[in-house]
């Protein structure tokens, strides 16, 4: 059954983007799998993490499945000068205190776009943060003069964190289900999204897929259906499955529930009930 806050406008055309490629091989086989499939049309990737080297030749060779390929900024656990590295809340903070060293973080967001350029052999098709980073000030000051000096042959999208406005899921919630949407968005969303206006920077509409990592696959599963439902056009549907791993990973087992889900055939039924279709964020937003 159709939930009630659903908006049946038409198209609504949606992008699923699997984070974090590179961190361990279960994420790497995962979203190359899923990509391949056609269950996701995003893959957001740490340049600087751990497995992304061992990750790049799968990357290659998703060239004809049609998806895009991102910079997931990283501050928070691998970024490639170390001695940035910072945990979130103490970055959150120190950012809103207007103390985070500008030269250095300028510099760390151009190594990250180098590096992504180098190995890849072009710029990413759009631009998000681990841990949503992307937003905070001083480091979307970065993108921007990144983005900037990148005009005539860059023109990714940005990731918007806003939250769908509409009623809450009608399914019980813990309250950090609840609260967390609306924190990642008051943490930087309508500040990029001002700085992007006039710009050839777009973005998604609404930043769908956000949870505690709590629930199991068959909650998980509700939660799909429920983003999917309340879904509109140019929406991005946030995910951060694995496959098993060995390597420690402190939210591994969500990453196996949602891989369990996305990787379900019954996934295209979900869609096909909620009225939407996958395609890449690029082409969501170039269309006219």
């Amino acid at each position: 059954m159709a939930l009630p806050f659903a908006n049946r406008r038409s198209p609504r055309r949606i992008a699923v983007c699997i984070d974090d490629f590179g961190l361990h091989p279960g994420i790497n086989r995962a979203a190359t799998q899923l990509a391949e499939q056609g269950r996701v049309t995003a893959i957001a990737c740490m340049v600087g993490a751990p497995h992304w080297a061992a990750g790049l030749s799968a990357l290659h060779a998703l060239a004809a499945y049609r998806v895009d390929l991102g910079l997931h900024l990283d501050f928070t656990e691998h970024p490639l000068d170390r001695s940035v590295r910072c945990g979130l809340p103490a970055l959150i903070g120190r950012a809103y205190a207007g103390a985070l060293d500008r030269k250095r973080v300028r510099a760390e967001v151009q190594a990250q776009f180098s590096a992504f350029e180098q190995a890849l052999g072009r710029p990413p098709d759009f631009i998000d943060g681990h841990q949503h980073v992307h937003q905070l000030p001083t480091i979307r000051d970065a993108v921007m003069t990144a983005l900037a000096q990148r005009a005539g042959t860059c023109r990714p999208w940005l990731r918007c964190t806003r939250r769908f406005e509409g009623a809450p899921l009608a399914m019980p919630q813990t309250w950090a289900q609840r609260a967390k949407p609306r924190i990642i968005e008051v943490l930087g969303a309508a500040a990029l999204t001002r700085m992007l206006r006039g710009t050839a920077w777009a973005q998604n509409a609404h930043l769908l897929g956000v949870y505690d990592f709590g629930a199991d696959a068959a909650h998980y599963r509700l939660l799909m259906q429920a983003w999917l439902q309340r879904a509109v056009d140019a929406d991005l549907l946030m995910c951060h499955a694995s496959q098993p791993t060995e390597v420690a990973d402190a939210i591994l087992p969500a990453r196996l529930n949602e891989y369990q889900v996305l990787n379900d055939t019954s996934l295209a039924a979900l869609m096909a009930q909620a009225g939407v279709t996958l395609q890449r964020m690029s082409t969501i937003l170039s269309a006219p």
